[in-house]
């Protein structure tokens, strides 16, 4: 059975990776005349972009990176920009 969702529901949504790690909330949907194009993902606090992104307020993800929807959304690896752990100064929670 196909469950469809309206794109109102989607906003504040929040995003993982493939992996677990919560990635942010979606924030807006990039549309073309007939489909969605991206999600803009805002980054949020303790949120993975919060961490890789250090003044910026988020990344805009293609639909096509996007794995499945439902409760939440979960998105490819792919998605996920650049990050060297060992660059990272933040404290880490263990």
């Amino acid at each position: 059975m196909l469950k469809l969702k309206n794109i109102t529901e989607m906003y504040e949504m929040k995003v993982f990776t493939e992996d677990g790690n919560y990635f942010g909330d979606i924030e807006e949907a990039r549309l073309t005349n007939t489909k969605v194009e991206g999600w803009r993902i805002r980054s949020t606090k303790n949120s993975f972009l919060a961490r890789v992104l250090s003044s910026a307020k988020g990344v805009v993800v293609p639909h096509s990176l996007v794995k499945a929807v439902g409760d939440i959304i979960i998105i490819s690896k792919a998605a996920v920009p650049n990050y060297n752990e060992e660059d990272d100064t933040t404290e880490k929670i263990q």
